[in-house]
């Protein structure tokens, strides 16, 4: 019973025991189940917590301008943190250091291993930005600390909060450069600085005022006698209306006697020129509390302006003669023709100008050699010479250019040249004139030309009065011989023969006094050419025939005339004049054989032919043909001796021109061309344009 009893005892313990051990543990799971429903609810809120703190620290460092970044020992590597604190992305020292300035770089660089070793808690260091941001360089403070340690205190990273400054610095810089402008403006203006109270009682003044109004002692003015009203400049200022004002005065201190002004104590004389700025000193009722002035003395100023005025008006004077006598001296270069010349040794250039204000023509050392003509060559290269080694000898030279004029002349130069002398002695460049002498140089050349025509003409006139007076006295001896003959005792039968020797003569006389006498107007000018309208293919026969009058009859005459009309502009007397004698002296010296006229109008210009078979013209006298009095190598003259240049000066005078072709025993051939104007050339048909008149006189 004991042992049920003990048993039962036992098991009721045990029953008991259960029930507390299933008592704990549902007691223990409550405990835990409530544990995990607050460190749940806690865990949220800490998250929740944590983003709101996220959230902040996102607008704090957005809002600070804050970057964080780490550098970790181990991998010696930088990172740049995001706002929830994760790694962002990661860089080498060398790409790292891309982002900013490569010394300060090296500054951040000792900052963090000062913190790795030990030897600094914190750092703080300043960098700039290596590249540029809308034209600035940005500025960073960067706060060094320790981020993570190991057991042993050893530092595992150092943690990096960079504040970007740069809108503080440019602020800074902004009031600095405020600062420096108004401690420059306040420090360059110098005006004069006056106080007065509310009752017109000066007060204060400043040194600069104490120099304007002649103020050696400060308290002397500062005694309370010293009034607004009493200032001449401010006399009639009423202070209790008193607005700011601008005011400018002029005082004359010499007019002031009365002793309120004390004008004598502070040495004021003659007139003073004042401006000033006037502004009165109120509180919040509007009741005056004093007057502030600030003004300067601007007599000098003023002066000075007036000075500079006069000065103005006296340099627009000189500069107006000046350029009148600037304008003269152009002028003057100009119609004179006269150039201003700069020679720079040291450059090697030579400088021409008609006009005294700036240089035209530039010329090198070669240039000025080429342009001389080449016989002068020598002379500018030994001028140019002389000035290159800076002889202190001026230099004059005349040379002949290559240029030419308007009138195709070649241009004389004269150049006078003089050194001008530095301050060091040397020949800085030479300066003179060059004349353009082409007109003098043309006139002496004419001059002499002239000269020497002039003394030919006297030698010919010499010979041609030596020659005349023998050509008239040979038939002027005949007509004088037979003469003597007819009043001597004679054969009357001889007596016909006389008298005709005695006509021959004075015919040769009469024929050689007319050539003479033609000779002498066609010398002097004066014979006149009147032009008309001719036909001349009924002209040129006619005078072809008149000029063979006298030709011998074993001779034959042709003409080769194809034109029916030809009407033609021109002289018809003194153009048939020439044919005539032309044909007669083909007549003289023609005994047989035939004598051919030609004529033929091409361009502009009628040209008659004349050929023959006689006699002709040696070589030695055929040059000198057209001269006066001319005798071939058999003593013969052609003629009465003055045919053949009253031809060319006749024709020459209208515009022609003559030639002649002749060899001895071979016949002689001349040509003359007279330009004129055809205005009718008809032809003869073919079979009359070559068909010859001939004429076989008996």
């Amino acid at each position: 019973m004991s042992f049920f009893a003990a048993k039962g005892i036992v098991l009721y313990n045990l029953d008991h025991f259960v029930m507390f051990l299933v008592a704990v543990m549902l007691f223990g799971i409550l405990v835990i189940f409530v544990y995990n429903r607050i460190y749940i609810g806690r865990t949220k809120r800490n998250v929740i917590r944590q983003k709101a703190q996220n959230t902040r620290l996102a607008l704090v460092l957005k809002a600070g301008r804050l970057r964080i970044w780490k550098y970790v020992l181990s991998s010696r590597r930088y990172h740049f943190l995001s706002e929830e604190g994760s790694m962002e992305q990661d860089y080498s020292p060398i790409e790292f250091s891309q982002f900013y300035d490569r010394d300060d770089f090296e500054s951040l660089r000792k900052g963090v291993f000062d913190i790795c070793e030990g030897k600094k808690k914190t750092v703080l260091v300043s960098l700039l930005s290596s590249s540029k941001d809308g034209g600035y360089r940005r500025h960073y403070e960067v706060t060094l600390s320790v981020d993570k340690s190991d057991e042993q205190g050893r530092v595992l990273s150092v943690l990096g909060i960079q504040h970007d400054v740069t809108e503080e610095h440019r602020r800074i810089d902004y009031v600095n450069q405020l600062l420096m402008r108004y401690q420059t403006v306040f420090n360059s203006s110098l005006v004069d600085m006056l106080f007065y109270d509310n009752k017109g009682v000066l007060k204060d003044l400043n040194e600069r005022a104490c120099e304007a109004f002649g103020v050696s002692d400060r308290s002397f003015v500062l005694d309370g006698s010293f009034l607004l009203k009493n200032n001449p400049m401010f006399e009639d200022v009423e202070i209790e209306y008193m607005e700011s004002t601008r005011t400018s005065s002029i005082v004359d201190f010499s007019n002031y006697q009365d002793e309120r002004y004390h004008i004598d104590e502070f040495g004021l004389k003659g007139k003073m020129y004042y401006e000033s700025t006037i502004n009165p000193i109120r509180d919040a009722d509007g009741k005056l509390e004093g007057v502030f002035m600030a003004g300067r003395n601007i007599t000098e100023m003023v002066e000075s302006y007036h000075r500079l005025q006069a000065g103005i008006k006296n340099l627009q004077q000189v500069t107006s003669d000046i350029q009148h006598y600037i304008q003269n001296i152009n002028y003057a270069l100009r119609i004179s023709d006269v150039r201003m010349v700069n020679y720079y040794p040291n450059r090697f250039t030579l400088e021409m100008s008609d006009n005294i204000s700036k240089s035209q023509m530039r010329f090198s050392q070669l240039r000025c050699i080429r342009l001389a003509s080449p016989r002068f060559r020598r002379a500018v290269s030994s001028a140019l010479n002389r000035m290159d080694h800076q002889t202190h000898y001026n230099i004059n030279v005349t040379i002949e250019t290559e240029l030419r004029d308007k009138k195709r002349r070649q241009i004389w130069l004269m150049f006078n040249l003089v050194p001008i002398i530095g301050q060091d002695g040397n020949v800085e460049r030479y300066f003179g004139l060059c004349r353009n002498l082409t007109d003098l140089v043309e006139t002496e050349q004419r001059l002499a030309v002239e000269t020497k025509k002039a003394r030919e003409t006297e030698l010919l006139k010499q010979a041609f009065l030596a020659n005349m007076s023998y050509e008239i006295r040979t038939p002027l001896n005949n007509v004088v011989g037979f003469a003597g003959l007819l009043t001597s005792e004679h054969d009357e039968s001889d007596e016909a023969a006389f008298v005709e020797q005695i006509k021959k003569g004075t015919n040769s006389m009469l024929l050689l006094v007319n050539d003479v006498l033609l000779l002498s107007q066609l010398d002097a000018n004066m014979v006149e050419y009147t032009y008309q309208d001719v036909d001349f293919a009924q002209v040129f026969e006619s005078r072809c025939q008149m000029g063979w009058l006298s030709v011998s009859p074993a001779v034959k005459t042709t003409i080769d005339n194809p034109y029916e009309n030809l009407v033609v502009h021109i002289d018809e007397s003194h153009l048939g004049y020439i044919i005539e004698k032309v044909c007669h002296l083909a007549c003289l010296f023609t005994v047989q054989g035939r004598i051919n006229a030609r004529c033929e109008y091409r361009r502009g210009e009628l040209v008659i032919g004349i050929e023959d078979t006689g006699i002709g013209i040696d070589e030695a006298t055929l040059p000198h043909a057209f001269e006066r009095f001319v005798r071939d190598g058999q003593n013969r003259l052609c003629g009465t001796g003055l045919d053949l240049p009253i031809v060319q000066l006749m024709a020459q005078q209208m515009g022609g021109d003559i030639e002649l072709e002749s060899k001895a025993n071979n016949g002689t051939s001349l040509w003359i061309s007279i330009p004129c104007e055809a205005k009718t050339i008809e032809k003869r048909h073919a079979d009359k344009a070559f068909n010859s008149s001939e004429n076989i006189l008996l």
